[in-house]
């Protein structure tokens, strides 16, 4: 089993490669691979990025004088002495895991569970709390040693399984510790549980285009599989400087392609795999409770600043921009939808703003340490009016039932988010200009990869344990039915 896993992993790797390659076929030579030196390097930089940084560091280094070349820069895990750690940019990275944490649990069970009908308000929430205990088991065995060590284009190694050599060790006269070739100022530990928040808050992410239908048994089946062979190569493919995209100067500063795309795309195969839901527009299925909603969109806003901010992975000039973009975009794009949706309906909702500000929090996700302010002002208005065109009307259009619109809002707003950062991306504030064909490279390539491998796992599990619950478990109601509770 294990086997033919890996053998559909590398066949939809081999089919999304083809895809890219054929689409960034511009004349962007790809940026070198190097790793980070410095403490103003984002962790989720590309390796263009880092290029970029490292010409700077030896232009300054000539203008001095200095005759010796520089040390090249780790590519891999390393001890160093804990003298050279940075204390403010490790207190800054451990504000930053609990605020990407806060956004899963409770900010998006919250804002999930508030959306879908009273008999499924529990398994809805019970999905996220159940995948953050997943994904940090998975992400603890091997999801942090493929994601974030070196090893192929696509994949990478083994070194950190069961997290072998992540150690602090306090000696009598000096303390050392592993860091992260991708944060060499902060320990390794923190890198490590940073990273997990994101690989936590993808797959929870998914369950809102699959809400109120499918197996509890068969969606931890399917988002362990989906943690290992969708997100893992997708993020060392993207973030790991010898990664693929990374490689070729993708840009995606916190997770536009490797998070949002990836989990929309998912999503959308999910809709497509599982079907309506019984009663899908015949029935009302409005939401239940809203200020649920409304509190946990709020949480996933002030988290989200962790999450945009935090991928600075220090604490300094760059993370405060980053966290500037990420609060006008947000409001512009809340703005965006909700004036559509009263231009066109009549009357702003509360549901309407909230999407909205979701909708922002996306978009402005890969671009964030990359744009400028105008750059984040039309990327929010950009994904508030796109993204509720696609939540309304394309929805209806295709027929498919996403439940809570996570292909809509994180597919649809991760597209326009990695698109416009190639074209607002600041040399002055990122380093280097960006390109759009290289971020559609990025696109297509999460696109078709994430899809094509996403939908093969869901009929595979279909066929083997069954995907979906029984019309009558369904019209019941999964808090009853699942988990033999409800909500009075």
């Amino acid at each position: 089993m294990r086997n033919f896993l890996m053998s559909l992993c590398m066949a939809g790797a081999l089919i999304g490669a083809s895809a890219g390659t054929a689409l960034a076929q511009d004349a962007s030579a790809p940026a070198a691979a190097s790793a980070p030196a410095s403490s103003e390097t984002a962790a989720s930089a590309p390796a263009s990025a880092n290029t970029a940084m490292a010409s700077s560091a030896e232009a300054a280094a000539a203008a001095s004088g200095a005759s010796d070349a520089a040390p090249a820069a780790p590519t891999e895990p390393f001890m160093v002495d804990s003298s050279k750690i940075n204390s403010g940019d490790t207190a800054w990275m451990l504000t930053s895991v609990a605020l990407v944490l806060f956004m899963t649990i409770p900010g998006l069970a919250l804002f999930y569970a508030g959306m879908v009908r009273k008999k499924n308000v529990l398994a809805t929430a019970m999905q996220s709390f159940a995948i953050c205990c997943l994904i940090t088991i998975l992400w603890t065995v091997v999801g942090y040693s493929i994601s974030f060590t070196p090893g192929g284009s696509f994949i990478g190694g083994f070194s950190r399984v069961f997290l072998h050599g992540v150690a602090y060790i306090k000696g009598d006269k000096a303390t050392t510790l592993s860091v992260s070739h991708l944060a060499s100022t902060i320990p390794e530990s923190v890198y490590f549980a940073f990273q997990l928040t994101f690989a936590i808050i993808t797959p929870a992410l998914i369950t809102g285009a699959f809400a109120d239908r499918m197996k509890f048994s068969s969606m931890l089946v399917f988002m362990a599989l989906w943690s290992l062979l969708v997100y893992s190569p997708i993020a060392h493919m993207v973030w790991e400087p010898s990664g693929w995209l990374a490689s070729a100067g993708v840009l995606d500063f916190a997770g536009g392609t490797v998070v949002h795309i990836n989990a929309g795309i998912a999503g959308l195969m999910c809709c497509l795999v599982l079907g309506k839901r019984v009663g899908y527009g015949r029935e009302v299925m409005a939401p239940h409770n809203l200020v649920l909603s409304l509190i946990g969109a709020s949480m996933l806003w002030v988290g989200w600043f962790g999450f945009n901010a935090g991928s600075a992975v220090a604490a300094d000039g760059r993370a405060g921009f980053a966290m500037l973009t990420t609060q006008i975009a947000t409001a512009f794009a809340a703005f965006g939808w909700m004036f559509a949706e009263w231009i066109t309906k009549g009357k702003p909702s509360v549901l309407g703003i909230i999407s909205g500000a979701v909708a922002g929090l996306v978009a402005v996700t890969p671009a964030s340490g990359f744009v400028g302010v105008t750059g984040a002002i039309v990327i929010g208005i950009v994904a508030g009016v796109i993204c509720f065109w696609s939540a309304t009307w394309l929805k209806h259009k295709f027929n498919y039932d996403d439940s809570l619109d996570a292909f809509g809002v994180h597919g649809v707003g991760g597209v326009i988010g990695a698109l416009l950062t190639g074209v607002f991306a600041v040399k002055d504030i990122g380093g280097f200009d960006g390109s759009i064909l290289v971020q559609a490279k990025g696109v297509v390539v999460t696109l078709v990869y994430g899809g094509v491998v996403s939908f093969i796992l869901l009929k595979v599990i279909d066929m083997t344990m069954g995907l979906r619950v029984t019309e009558e478990q369904e019209r019941e109601g999964l808090d009853v039915t699942l988990h033999g509770e409800h909500v009075e």
